[in-house]
C-alpha cells in the first residue's frame, strides 16, 4: 500500500510539472529548495550573463547545488526579468555556470545550465 501511495505521489508531481506556465518554486522538507525554471527563463538568464559580461567568481572549492557559498563571495541580486518567483534568490556566476542561492542560508538551490 505504501509503495502504491509513493508511486501515485511521484506520478502526480511529474505530471504537474509539465503543465506549469511560469517559474515554480517548491520547498522540500528539511532540504534545500527545489527550483524549477522554464526554458524561456533559462534563456533569459544565460543571455543576461553574456550581455552584461558578468565576471565569474573564483573559489577554492567548486560551487555546487546543496553547497554553502563561502562568505567572502558576493551574492548578486536576481533581476526581475528572470521570473517573479526567482527574485527572492541571489546568484553567483562561477565556472561558466549561474547558481541560484538562498540568501538566508547561502545554500545553492539550483544550477542554471
Amino acid at each position: 500500500m505504501k509503495k502504491l501511495f509513493l508511486l501515485s505521489a511521484a506520478a502526480v508531481l511529474i505530471s504537474t510539472g509539465a503543465f506549469a506556465q511560469s517559474t515554480v518554486t517548491t520547498t522540500g522538507t528539511g532540504h534545500a529548495a527545489v527550483v524549477q525554471i522554464e526554458p524561456q527563463y533559462r534563456t533569459k538568464i544565460k543571455s543576461y550573463v553574456t550581455e552584461h559580461r558578468v565576471r565569474p567568481v573564483t573559489t577554492k572549492e567548486k560551487i555546487i547545488v546543496g553547497a554553502t557559498v563561502p562568505s567572502e563571495v558576493e551574492l548578486e541580486a536576481v533581476p526581475a526579468d528572470w521570473g517573479p518567483s526567482l527574485t527572492k534568490y541571489r546568484y553567483v556566476y562561477s565556472g561558466e555556470r549561474v547558481m541560484l542561492v538562498d540568501p538566508g542560508t547561502r545554500t545553492v538551490v539550483q544550477e542554471i545550465d
